[in-house]
């Protein structure tokens, strides 16, 4: 049975690194937002919305807020985990794709300023907190890595090799 170590929330590295989370997503949405519907259908049939872009960026928002919640509220191994885990596949997997559409395009995926910037940086920058302050094992780090980023990194490959999307 998995032991929940408890910390002070007010002083964990991590609870306070956490809520830069949904700050970065709102930046890279922002990014995005002006043309990245354009950017996309360019590669894909059927093309999305504007409508579905806001729709999966809200859910993604309240997914990170949610998460950052539970970390805030229950500083658990669990719940540490689980943000690695959705981390993993909102923030590196999504850089990857934007910086392999733009040397694909040869030019400019909307996204991929805010993707280097900010999520790969602070996405590795919460990997080495969790990992010092909730002493996570480095096997089940890279199991949820792992885990989270599949379906964004297979939806990306469908999208800039396929010309397909997964929804």
């Amino acid at each position: 049975m998995e032991k929940a170590i408890q910390i002070d929330e007010a002083s964990s590295p991590v609870s306070r690194a956490i809520f830069l989370a949904p700050l970065f997503l709102i930046c890279h949405v922002l990014e995005e937002a002006p043309s990245f519907v354009q950017w996309v259908n360019a590669h894909i049939e059927p093309d999305i919305t504007t409508e579905t872009f806001l729709a999966v960026n809200l859910t993604g928002l309240i997914i990170t807020l949610v998460i950052v919640g539970m970390i805030k509220m229950s500083p658990s191994v669990s719940s540490h985990i689980l943000a690695i885990a959705w981390l993993s596949f909102l923030m590196p997997a999504n850089a990857l794709i934007h910086i392999a559409g733009s040397v694909i395009d040869r030019s400019y995926a909307p996204g991929v300023v805010t993707a280097i910037v900010f999520y790969i940086p602070y996405y590795f920058y919460l990997l080495m907190k969790i990992k010092r302050s909730r002493k996570v094992d480095l096997s089940r780090m890279i199991g949820a890595a792992v885990a989270g980023a599949t379906p964004m990194l297979i939806h990306g490959y469908r999208i800039l090799f396929l010309g397909s999307r997964l929804f």
